[in-house]
């Protein structure tokens, strides 16, 4: 092999990732670098190419068809070497597998069955990383995903994993001590709790219900789901509880559902893998992921 012919890594990556925003600015952003390294960086690659990549506008960046090409083959490649690191990094140890997942669902549904799956798994690491962000696997280093959304994100595979029903939950305290029966015509007469994220579900389990004169915007706010149920345990208000975080607090009696309404979630959380790959341990980590959501069927009383 003729290594000479063989352009340097760090220019290759910085054409990769400039090709894929059409910006060198976003793409120094992803390298960690300033504007005008990946600029040199691309520059070097053409003069060491003796082909233009890019056509420089004054706001703009477009590929060349030289430029098209030649990405298409950098991308086969940079998989293959990112494969073949894989392969013999992972060889005589343990395997990792990297899950992002949302904060609250990571809590409240997926670290409570994690045991059982390392109990079957011993030779399997594997690494939560929360975040609430549309994932970017290959920026990130992520093999699967468990996202809360409609079911469609660019570049990927979704699998349904489980869909909820919404209702009000509160401390058992809170109806006890209260001065107004805990019924659904008092519900003006309560601190209404919510999720930043989720800011609507008020308004539309109010309508769903046939509730009226409760303004649904009212109350405490968390920028978390786990924060708002954990407020809704002490006692601090009545929150709409998805049947997929709250399971356990429904069956310890920490939270009590007292109405009998529900609304089913227009949203579902999702198992999201980056189109076109073939990766066996996020394929037995999502069969296990769903075989746990049919074998324990959510309550909704």
């Amino acid at each position: 092999m003729n290594y000479r012919k063989i352009p340097p890594l760090r220019a290759l990556r910085a054409f990769v990732a400039s090709a894929k925003h059409l910006s060198f600015t976003r793409a120094a952003e992803d390298l960690y670098v300033t504007q005008a390294a990946v600029s040199l960086q691309v520059k070097q690659l053409e003069e060491f190419l003796e082909i233009p990549l890019f056509i420089r506008g004054s706001r703009s960046l477009t590929l060349t068809e030289q430029g098209k090409v030649y990405l298409q083959d950098v991308n086969v490649a940079l998989k293959e070497l990112a494969a073949a690191t894989e392969r013999v990094t992972r060889r005589n140890r343990n395997v990792e597998l990297v899950v992002s997942t949302l904060t609250s669902f990571a809590e409240r549904w997926l670290i409570p069955k994690l045991p059982d799956f390392q109990q079957a798994h011993t030779n399997m690491d594997i690494r939560i990383a929360a975040s609430e962000w549309v994932v970017d696997f290959d920026r990130d280093g992520v093999d699967l995903a468990i996202r809360y959304g409609g079911g469609e994100w660019p570049d990927t595979n979704s699998t349904l994993l489980l869909r909820d029903d919404i209702f009000p939950v509160c401390s058992p305290d809170l109806c006890e001590k209260s001065k107004f029966p805990c019924k659904a015509e008092n519900l003006a007469q309560f601190t209404l709790l919510h999720d930043d994220y989720a800011r609507e579900d008020w308004m539309q389990w109010l309508k769903a219900a046939g509730v009226t004169g409760v303004d649904s915007q009212r109350g405490l706010s968390f920028s978390h789901s786990s924060m708002m149920l954990e407020a809704a345990a002490q006692g601090m208000g009545l929150a709409l509880g998805h049947t997929s975080l709250i399971q356990d607090d429904l069956k310890s009696g920490r939270l009590i559902k007292p109405f009998e309404s529900s609304l089913q979630d227009q949203m579902a959380y999702y198992i999201v893998t980056p189109i076109g790959t073939d990766n066996k341990l996020a394929n037995v980590f999502r069969d296990w992921l769903l075989e746990e959501a049919r074998q324990k069927p959510l309550l909704n009383n």
